[in-house]
């Protein structure tokens, strides 16, 4: 029980330890981009997971990808860190 728990006021956010999750946001951000790639590899591999109503399908993991790849490099310069934030 922290000083402050104890004491009956809420803990301030400098005095919560958040622990660690052991995995990189980057190395997330990665997996997920990876993911949509694989389902995009599905769908180009299985027509009629693209044909009729379902053409705009393709676009979905398309999209998914882009924004994963955005995403890592974002991560990846650093901005993306809480550790550097004020």
């Amino acid at each position: 029980m922290t000083e402050s728990a104890a004491s009956g006021r809420p803990a301030s956010p400098d005095d919560v330890e958040v622990p660690d999750p052991g995995l990189r946001t980057s190395a997330l951000v990665l997996w997920g981009t990876l993911a949509w790639l694989v389902v995009l590899a599905v769908l180009l591999l299985v027509p009629p997971l693209r044909s009729g109503d379902r053409s705009w399908w393709v676009w979905v993991p398309v999209a998914g990808v882009a924004g994963g790849l955005l995403g890592y490099g974002y991560l990846r310069r650093g901005r993306g860190n809480a550790r550097f934030a004020d």
